[in-house]
Order: C-alpha cells, then structure tokens, then sequence
C-alpha cells in the first residue's frame, strides 16, 4: 500500500505510513472514497475492496514510485542523456519455468507478481530505479539518472533487502504450494550512459564497457537465496557489508578472470569513517587548533555552560575524523558519549538518528527480543528517575516495541511525535544531571524532519545543562542557532600544501621517486585529505605504487592519475543535486576550462543576463566556483581540480563536442583583433570540437614549431593515446590513433613525435600479426635514427633507436630472416650498452632473447634475457620485468626446465595482470601452457592453450592465435582419448595463419607435427 502523503510502500496491514506517519486509507476502484485497512467493501458505495486475482497490469510507469519519478523528471541531465558511475542491480527467480508450469495463468501471476513487488520495493527503498521488468526478474540502477555517493552501498542492502523479504515470501509459498521460490542476485559498478528518458520514466541505458555484462554474468553465477558481486563493487561498499571471496572465475568475452565475492550482510558501518577504521586510520595532521577549540567547549559544559557546536565542511575535508580524535581522546573519560549519524538513504526513516542514539544509550542489540527491549527501558529510565515514567510509552514506541498499556488510545502522528521528541529530551537532560553528556549527531545534511525538531528542541536547553551537542555537515545544510551565545561553528577548510604533503608523507613514505607524484597529488586534491588517500589507494590497486603503507616507490610511471571512484560519486552526487539550471551551467564551464572567463560563458550557456548571474551566486554559494578576477574580464575558477573533472566527464561526448565548438567560435567572435593571445585555448577547442583542419590552420599560423604541450593536446595524452591502447589491447584503435599522430607530427615539422607514433604505430600492426607492414615502419624509424639521433629519448623510457631494433628483430625472427634479426638485435645491445641506459639495456635483451626463443636456442637466449633481468631489477624498472620473464620462461622450457618455467611463467602473468598489461596476454599463456605440458601436466596445459586462443581470437591477435592452435594440436596429438584427428585440425589451422603470416619458423614446427601426426595415423 502507498502512502497517499509521500507514496513510500506500506505493509497491507499497516494503518499508519511507517515513513511520514499520515493515517493510510484503501481507496475504491469504484468511487474513489477513502476506506479504513482492512475493510472489505467500500462504506461509501458497497463495492468490494478485496484486490483482484490478477493484480496490476505492469507497465513502464509503474516501476517507479511517484516521490522517485517527480525527482527523475525534473533532472535536464536525465533527460538529455549523461554518462554516470553506477552500480547496476539484476535479479531473477530462479527455476520460474518450473514454478510456473501447469498452472491456471492468475494463480501463477498471483505467486509470481508479489515476487516483482518485493524486488521493487526493496530497489526503491535505497532509491534505486527500475530500469526494466523482464518476466521473472529486474535490472535496476544505483546512481543513475539520480546520483547517489554511496551508490553500491544502497544496492548491496536492497539485494540483502529483497532476499530477506522475498525469502519470508518463499517459506509462506512452499508451505502453501510446496514449490520453492528464490532468487539470485548480481552486483557490479561501473560506467554507463544514461539517456532517453520519457515522461513514462522508461529509460533507455547504454552500458559503457563491460558494466551491465558483468552484472548480469554475477547474477547468472548466483546460487538461489544467494548475491554475488565485483571487486569494483566491493571496492565502493568495503567496510559496510560482509563478503566471502569466491576466488578469480573466468568469464567469456574478458581476458582475465574476475574476482567475485558473496554478499553475506550488512556490516557495523554506518558512516564511510568507520568503514576505513576498518583498514586503519591514517596519521591525523593539521586540525591542532580546531581540536583545542573542541576541548574547550568540553571544558565549558563541564562547568555546567552547556554548548552545542558545529563542525561545517566540504565532503572528505575531515568533520568526522576530527569528532574521532576528541571522542577517543582522554578528555571524555567520565562523560557519557552518545554517537549518531543521519545517512543519505536514511531521510523516510524517522527518528533514525535517534533510533541509534537510544539504542547506544540503552545497550540494545540486535538479538533482544521485545520483552528484553522493554525489560532494558524499563530498568534504565526508572532507575535513573521514577519521575520519567511517563515518557516509557513514547520511548518504546520510537523503538517500535509494543506498548505496555494496550489500551490507551492511538495517538495521531504529529501528537506521537511531540511526545517522543519530549521524551527524549527530557531523558537527556535528566541522565546529564548525573554525569556529562556528549551527544554526537553527524552528517545534518542527510538529517529527517523528526531528528531535526528534536535537535532544535535540545538546542533551546542546552545554555545551563551539561551537554555539549556536536554535530557536523556539509555548507549547504542551514539551521537557525547561529545567533545562539553558546553555539559555536568550527570551518574546516582544506589542508594547506605543506600539511597535505606531511598527509602525504605518511601515507606515501619518502622514496627517492616520489616527489614529482605527490605534486601532482596535492595539486589535484587540492588539501582535501579523502581525496588524497583514496588517490593513493587506486595507484596502489593499478599496480603503480608498490610496498606497504608509509613505505611505497613507484613501480610504474603513472600515464594518468584517475579521479577515484569514491571521489567520483561523491562529487557527481554534489553535483546532481544543483537545481537543473545550475548543474548545465556548471557542465559548459567545465567545457570552458577549469578558468571560466565569464563572456565565454555568457556565449554558450544559453541563459539571459539574469539568469545566467543568479546561477552564478548559486554556484559560488555551493563552492563550486568562486570569482578569480575582475580585470581585464570577469573570470570565474573551479574551486576545485577534481570537481571541473568530473562535471566535464558526466557530459556525453557529442554534447562536449558542440560546447567546445561554441566555445571556440566565441572566442574567434570575442577576440578578432588578438586571436594570437588565444592561441592555447584555440587549439584547445578546435581539437576537442574535432575540427581537425581549424585546428591545423591555427597552429601553422603562428609560424612557430609546436610546442609538447599543444603536441600532448593533439596526440590524445593518456589513456586515449597509442601506447596506452596498445596496453590495454586496444590495438585497432591504436593503430588509428597512431596513424594521426604521425600525419599531425609532420604536418607540425615535429621529428621527435613522428618517431614516437611511428613506434606506436609499428607497434600496433605486430601484435595483429601484420609483421610486414611492421617491420617496414620499423625500418623506416631505424633508418632515420644514426649518427647522434641513437642516443636521443624523444621523450620515450628507452632509446627509439634500441626500441625500434628490438621490436624489429622479433618482427624478423617471425618471419625466418634470421640474419638481418641477429644483427639489428645485437645493434639494439651495442647501443643500449654504450649509453649505459638501463632501460634501453632491458628493451634490448628482449628483443635478442625473442629471436632465441623462435629459434629454439635457449643456449644462447638464456644468458641474454637473464641478464637484462639483472639490469632491469637492480634500476628498479619493475613494469618491464614481465617482457623479459614471459620470454626467459619460455627459454627455460625448451631447455627441459619444466619447473622452473612455469614457476617463473605463473610470476610473469601475475605480474602482467597486476599492472593491467594486456597486451601479448595470450602469448604468455601459451608459454606457460607449453611449460606445463613439458612437466606433464596435461589438464592445466589444455586449460591454458583453450584460454589464450580465446584472448587471441578476441583481440584479433592473429600471430598469438596460430601459437594457440600449435599448442592445441601439441596437447591433442599426445592424448589418444581426444583422437588424432582433433589435433591434426588444429595444426591445419595454426598452419593456415602462420602461411597467412608468413611466420616461417612456426611454418615449420607446424609440418614436422603433421608430418609425426600422419606417420601415427597411417600406423
């Protein structure tokens, strides 16, 4: 039943809405006329309430409830489309075929519909949206088209909800029916487009990545009654909920397997402090002054001046931790310390910080029953005071036990909420009378209308009681006690940059590498310390950072630094809750730049004089933006770094194209006379607008070289650029980003970048298998480096000339020409050794160690490979170790060191994963599969060969793909239960490509296996 006050879900029982309190009637279908639950026939006209057998025709308006759709349908970006950060939920009933067969239609819609319902309403309870209802089951979204910080939090406890509440649902049918009824539940976080939102709220998602096909795959893997979940999932709800890991499981369509957990329950954690306690706190730095100002409020109520203070600041700046360090601090022993927080999906629960504050006071747990909740009230109030007895009924009422006195009358809902809040008012004060009270309420911003008038009422007795009332909250919450003589306000700003940095030094160590980084950190945090530590652990997960805690070095150099994705919900959630006008003002001046120069913005925001100025007040009141200068323009500045990120990554890519167009035409339209004093922001926006020829044009009239800043903006920097695709296996996408990189860096006369795209782009066009093409580039770029050029880094880790060499000689080696791969490898040593450059030195061994390995002469790769490792571990370059391990195992192997290959074969791929290397995946598995069955074991080879050829054949790398098929045949041809005939076809396959491909040494490997094949076959 709905509340027909805040249309939140009711039991069919219920006579009050358990979220608002409004009395709830049952409406006739007939006459409209409002009847008391449980009646049976309307008292108006006689018609029977009794719902039909059938139950409600489901269509799209129906998945969302009217107080979640009026929020939806007010939000512009929802309608328009946004790309979001979510959790996506997905439930079925498990076996609903066989629940379902045999019976008359409305008795199985009876048994199934209630299923639906739960499912629903366990979504909309966390506020979560029902994007589909697909028969027997649901997809929802957390954080999308609403955005929610706390979005995987809400839907692991509405897939906890839903199997609490679907379950009880079951026992009843399997009593009744004798046919079980459970569900499966899959989890998984991750980006998403949203768009296409019609007044019908069905909505229209397109899955970025693997985000809703991993959700679906956890669901699918589900046991019924069971919820099963991502690491990306877990990452985001750690420390709230209780988990088992289930280990790594492959999945089809990924190249590595995935780490799935199961959701046992909720845990302690209410608040994101007490979810890091759980993995330890970090050093508390630089709030010395605002904890002195906390011990003196604590002094001042001692002495009987009761206070209440408030600790206001931005999202991660700290409020929480700093209630911590008071609270565990010596200065409270002898006080009784009461501790709540309101919670962001808590609002339609009332009372539900005080809820908890009753529950700390009265030691309640979760196993009391309602005689021993009562037994505990009882005890406590009365010993305490016979004179509070009469606040016991509302106090048990609050803590939803029974009333001890039946029959005194229900009182209304405003009624039954004055006598609680008296109630524990004068409980406070009372027990303050004995002993201190400190009384913790954190997170107002999140707080309900009851909470809120109990605390107003506490605030007015406070002056000459021993309580100090300490809350917290975000800027935007407003109260009306600031002209109170005993209330205080506490701003927490930012850390300054010399106290960030000692945060950082805490948490990072002081390695000798380091300092470049934790600029960049500190840069970007902007002194926010949850952002800072949340940066630093997603460069510890991505492999970038190495070693523990206060004792890290750089184990690879850092292309980007991403926005985490706790930092990222926070701050998109901030950022969706801006009135709609103000949320597209502040996505076109993140279009502009992180400096907003307001007759830019007045150019592309589509807003009048006045609107556009209100918005901006708006804006600088929320601390989005603040006003940087006024002369020569107006010009605004993003408060900060990562909130102009994130604002500018919810737009979807075509909406971002046509703001920057605009944005550029302004500026042409605005600065005629002087473009060359634009000349960054122009090619800027050109660039972004992808008008490539403008962006040309603009850059070759200066008359001047580009510069690497505007190369790095052309080039696509970071994860869109050639050599971090290839990283990541992207290698269609690599050789077209290559391909314009090397016509933009001579268009531009720039020879240092047409080098490094055409290394890319050579790159690219090996791990395709498309060794003629690459080693013609690779030639080209040999060819151009002589003389003083071998030595030059162009801005690459190794020398382009040992680069080029290295990936030349395995290019050749593929093809048989053995000569000309033997001498440009050992040029790449000669080079690499004479400008003592480790890396190079690494690269080089490489390169020499691949053509031993295809020339099955571990007698000569061994020592080679063994020895660039050296190199490579004693200059700390750990994200190069996997290229010369995977090949030094594969040495080992074709040495009749089983053992020790796949040891160091199994390191090499977890290393590899660890650092998110793709790239060449498929190749170290065949490695490792070769090693396996050389030590004889069969099963775990077979395993591996199926693995790769699958990675090969779906990152189309058509050279690793004939490798697979070898090894494939290799494994058949030696197991008699598969038959010959399996493995001859696998080798007709590796032999096709490797004809395709002219990879004449694997050629030749492939005919002596068919050739002892047949010989076997004929006998």
């Amino acid at each position: 039943m709905s509340c027909p006050q805040c249309a939140a879900p009711n039991p069919p029982t219920a006579r009050f809405c358990s979220h608002c309190g409004s009395p709830l009637v049952v409406a006739c279908a007939g006459c409209g006329h409002g009847n008391a639950p449980g009646s049976r026939f309307c008292n108006s006209c006689g018609e029977a309430l009794t719902p039909a057998l059938t139950g409600p025709t489901r269509t799209p308006d129906g998945y969302t409830p009217p107080h979640l759709a009026a929020r939806i349908l007010t939000s512009r970006g929802a309608l328009e489309g946004e790309r979001k950060h979510v959790t996506i939920l997905l439930a079925d009933l498990k076996g609903s075929m066989e629940l379902l067969a045999g019976r008359d239609p409305e008795e199985a819609r009876q048994l199934l519909d209630p299923v639906l319902d739960r499912m629903m309403e366990a979504v909309h309870h966390y506020e979560g949206t029902v994007n589909q209802v697909m028969g027997d089951g649901i997809m929802a979204l957390f954080g999308a088209p609403l955005a929610h910080e706390d979005h995987a939090v809400r839907a692991c406890f509405a897939a906890l909800r839903m199997q609490d509440r679907v379950g009880r649902y079951g026992d009843e049918v399997q009593r009744s029916h004798g046919v079980p009824v459970q569900i499966r539940v899959g989890l998984n976080s991750g980006d998403v487009v949203v768009r296409s939102i019609g007044s019908d709220l069905h909505m229209d998602y397109t899955a970025v990545g693997q985000t809703t096909h991993l959700a679906a795959r956890m669901e699918q893997m589900a046991k019924p009654g069971s919820t099963l979940l991502t690491s990306a999932t877990l990452r985001l709800s750690e420390g709230y909920v209780r988990v088992r890991a289930l280990g790594p499981v492959p999945i089809k369509g990924l190249g590595e397997p995935v780490e799935v957990w199961e959701l046992l329950g909720a845990a302690a954690a209410r608040t994101r402090l007490q979810a890091s306690a759980a993995r330890g706190l970090t050093r508390f730095v630089g709030r010395d002054p605002e904890l002195e100002q906390l011990r003196a409020a604590l002094e001042r109520t001692r002495a009987g001046r009761g206070q209440v203070v408030a600790i206001v600041g931005e999202p991660g700046v700290g409020k929480s931790r700093l209630v911590w360090e008071l609270v565990h601090s010596h200065r409270t022993d002898g006080w009784i310390v009461l501790e709540s927080s309101s919670v962001s999906y808590g609002k339609a629960t009332t009372f539900l910080p005080v809820i908890d504050l009753m529950k700390a006071y009265f030691s309640l747990e979760d196993r009391d029953d309602a005689r021993r909740v009562r037994e505990k009230l009882t005890g406590k109030v009365l010993t305490l005071d016979e004179a509070l007895r009469p606040a016991l009924p509302a106090l048990q009422s609050l803590l939803d036990v029974s009333v001890e006195d039946a029959a005194s009358p229900r009182l209304p809902a405003e009624q039954q909420r004055a006598r609680i809040v008296d109630a524990v008012r004068r409980l406070l004060l009372r027990e303050s009378q004995e002993q201190p009270l400190l009384l913790v309420v954190e997170d107002l911003h999140w707080i309900d209308a009851d909470t809120q008038a109990l605390l107003e009422s506490l605030v007015e007795s406070v002056p000459s009681r021993r309580v100090l009332l300490l809350v917290n909250y975000r800027p935007e919450y407003r109260h009306g006690w600031g002209g109170k003589t005993y209330y205080a306000q506490i701003r927490l700003d930012p850390l300054p940059p010399d106290t960030a940095e000692t945060l950082l030094e805490a948490l990072l160590g002081d390695d000798a590498g380091l300092p470049p980084l934790k600029s960049v950190l500190i840069e970007r945090a902007q002194g926010n310390p949850f952002f800072l530590e949340e940066s630093v652990r997603v460069l510890v997960e991505t492999g970038v950072l190495a070693g523990e805690r206060g004792a890290h070095r750089l184990a690879q150099a850092p292309s980007v630094v991403q926005v985490p994705a706790t930092v990222q919900a926070i701050l998109a959630a901030r950022i969706d809750r801006l009135p709609p006008g103000d949320k597209g003002l502040l996505q076109a001046a993140s279009v502009i730049g992180k400096d907003v120069p307001l007759p830019l913005l007045q150019a592309i925001a589509g807003l009048a004089e006045e609107d556009l100025g209100r918005g901006l007040e708006q804006l600088q009141s929320a601390e989005f933006l603040y006003e940087a200068r006024l002369f020569p323009e107006v010009e605004y500045t993003f408060k900060h770094a990562l909130t102009h990120e994130v604002a500018y990554a919810s737009l979807l890519h075509e909406r971002r194209r046509v703001l920057h167009r605009q944005t550029l035409e302004a500026i042409e339209r605005l600065h005629a006379g002087r473009l060359a004093e634009h000349h960054d922001r122009l090619v800027h926006h050109a660039f972004r607008a992808e008008l490539w020829t403008k962006a040309l044009a603009y850059l070759r009239d200066t008359g001047e070289v580009a510069s690497p800043d505007q190369i790095q903006e052309v080039m696509g920097a970071g994860p869109e650029s050639p050599g971090q695709l290839w990283w990541t296996g992207e290698y269609e996408r690599a050789i077209r980003a290559a391909e314009r990189d090397l016509a933009v860096a001579a268009s531009f006369g720039n020879f240092g970048m047409q080098v490094v795209s055409g290394c890319r782009l050579a790159q690219a066009h090996h791990a395709i298998g498309d060794y003629r093409r690459a080693i013609e580039l690779f030639r080209q770029i040999v060819g151009w480096l002589h003389s003083d050029l071998v030595r030059e880094p162009f801005g690459m880790v190794a020398y382009p000339s040992v680069w080029a060499r290295s990936w030349l000689c395995w290019c050749l080696a593929e093809r048989g020409e053995f000569a000309e791969a033997i001498a440009v490898g050992e040029e790449a040593v000669e080079i690499a050794n004479a400008g003592d450059h480790a890396y190079s030195r690494g690269q080089a061994a490489f390169g020499l160690g691949m053509l031993y390995v295809i020339q099955a002469r571990p007698d000569l790769g061994i020592p080679i490979l063994e020895q660039g490792l050296v190199v490579v571990r004693v200059a700390n370059i750990p994200f190069l170790v996997p290229f010369l391990t995977g090949p030094l195992g594969a040495a080992y192997a074709l040495d009749g060191r089983a053992d020790r290959a796949v040891t160091l074969l199994e390191q090499t791929v977890e290393q590899a994963v660890s650092i998110r290397l793709v790239a060449n995946h498929a190749l170290r598995l065949v490695w490792l599969g070769q090693a396996q069955l050389l030590g004889g074991r069969h099963d775990a080879a077979l395993e591996l060969a199926r693995r790769a050829l699958r990675i090969a054949e779906e990152r189309k790398e058509r050279g690793q793909q004939a490798y697979a098929h070898r090894l494939l045949a290799d494994i058949l041809a030696r197991d008699e239960s598969a038959g010959l005939e399996a493995a001859q076809a696998e080798y007709q396959r590796a032999l096709a490509l490797a004809e395709e491909l002219e990879m004449r040494p694997l050629l030749a490997e492939c005919r002596e296996g068919t050739a002892r094949l047949r010989g076997r076959l004929i006998r």
